[in-house]
């Protein structure tokens, strides 16, 4: 979705998701439309007596005390990952970013830390602010006097409402729902006395359990369709990272190099050559992307896509230089397979140019390394030692070019 800059503190820029700009009226409507509840919470929590009735005497001023806690919370928020943002840039990991989103707040870290200690350090620092502030906001909410007018009550609803839900924030975030703080606090303490790999596997296979139960409690045990989302993105995040991370530690010293189909083994086309020989080779051939080649020097890459694109009676008169795409996206032949992976991902395309210096050295495409990996967990090396390139030529897989 798309996002807006706020502003930044610490050097880290702040920004909005499309997305929390849409929740925010609707946090705003949920508090406000059920603030004689919250009051009543507060009062039985705290042992307080804010008059129900002054902040309920009209519906505007019911909403705009709900819009005011709604933005009190999510600066709890954004305080609460800056919490993470600084204890992870003190260890040396930069943060892109801190994203508010439907469903809170995101600190974007460059690279996850596999140091136990580290990763509890960053981990626990979000719940340990919010715990803060909600201690500094109940704080507030002794301070406020007690009395019956407007601006009193107003005050001690937003200190205690404030003051229970960082709390609150503090407690969800360290349930064992791997991506969230208490999964990463588990995957830490698991990685004490085992690989990072398998203390991955096992803290998302804890968060996906973990987000069964919650979607079947916002189904059937009256949790809402929002803990049903909730449930669903701890459940993708878990999958998700665990497999990056045993990506990750399966190429382990795997370069690209030890992956690519080499350039002696990679078939080129002519640039002059139309679009029905260019057919007729992927269907002979069975690949379906080529590098295209003009006074033996690369000048692109053709896909069956491209060829697909002009209709079959004019694909004799076509050449490939008018269908291929000269937006070609390179490697280097020493660059590790998992830096080749997120130029595939992030430019969206299905191969990659090898090239040495100005030189053509090979390909790499999503399924050579999908081979690779399949190889390498085969294997089960990746779990306990870095994998051994020696002897990779067995990831040179032509078939997969």
């Amino acid at each position: 979705m798309r996002r807006f800059r706020i502003g930044s503190a610490f050097g880290i820029p702040i920004d909005v998701d499309l997305t929390f700009l849409l929740v925010l009226p609707l946090f705003a409507w949920a508090i406000g439309s059920q603030i004689g509840r919250y009051v009543e919470i507060v009062n039985d929590l705290f042992g307080s007596a804010i008059p129900v009735e002054v902040l309920t005497t009209s519906t505007e001023l019911s909403l705009g005390l709900g819009l005011v806690a709604a933005l009190g919370l999510f600066v709890g928020v954004v305080l609460h990952e800056l919490g993470h943002s600084l204890v992870a840039m003190r260890y040396g990991f930069p943060i892109s970013s801190i994203t508010l989103w439907i469903f809170g707040g995101i600190a974007q870290l460059d690279e996850m830390p596999e140091d136990w200690r580290q990763e509890f350090t960053i981990a626990i620092a979000g719940p340990v602010v919010s715990i803060a502030l909600g201690v500094v906001s109940y704080a507030a909410f002794l301070a406020v006097p007690t009395g019956d007018s407007l601006a009193l009550a107003a005050a001690g609803f937003v200190f205690g409402y404030l003051a229970l839900m960082n709390v609150v924030l503090a407690a969800f975030n360290l349930l064992p729902g791997f991506p969230m703080d208490g999964g990463r606090v588990l995957r830490a303490l698991l990685n004490r006395t085992r690989p990072y790999a398998r203390a991955t596997e096992i803290a998302a296979e804890v968060g996906k359990l973990f987000a069964i139960g919650l979607g079947l409690f916002g189904l059937f045990g009256g949790g809402g369709l929002f803990l049903v989302a909730i449930a669903f993105f701890i459940y993708i995040g878990a999958a998700s990272e665990a497999q990056q991370t045993t990506m990750r530690a399966a190429f382990e010293g795997v370069v690209v190099e030890d992956v690519m189909t080499p350039a002696e083994r990679v078939t080129t086309v002519d640039d002059d050559g139309s679009v029905a020989e260019l057919i007729e080779t992927m269907f002979r051939e069975r690949h379906t992307g080529y590098p295209v080649e003009r006074d033996g020097e690369i000048v692109g890459l053709v896909t069956l896509e491209d060829a697909r694109a002009v209709r079959e009676v004019e694909r004799d008169a076509y050449r490939v230089s008018e269908v291929m795409s000269t937006e070609i996206y390179t490697v280097a032949p020493d660059d590790d397979v998992m830096t080749a992976l997120e130029e595939l991902d992030s430019h969206a395309v299905g191969r990659l140019l090898v090239m040495d210096d100005d030189e053509f050295a090979g390909l790499i495409t999503r399924t050579d390394i999908m081979s690779a990996l399949s190889i390498i967990k085969s294997s089960g090396r990746y779990q306990s030692e870095p994998a051994d390139p020696a002897g990779s030529d067995v990831f040179n897989a032509e078939e997969s070019r």
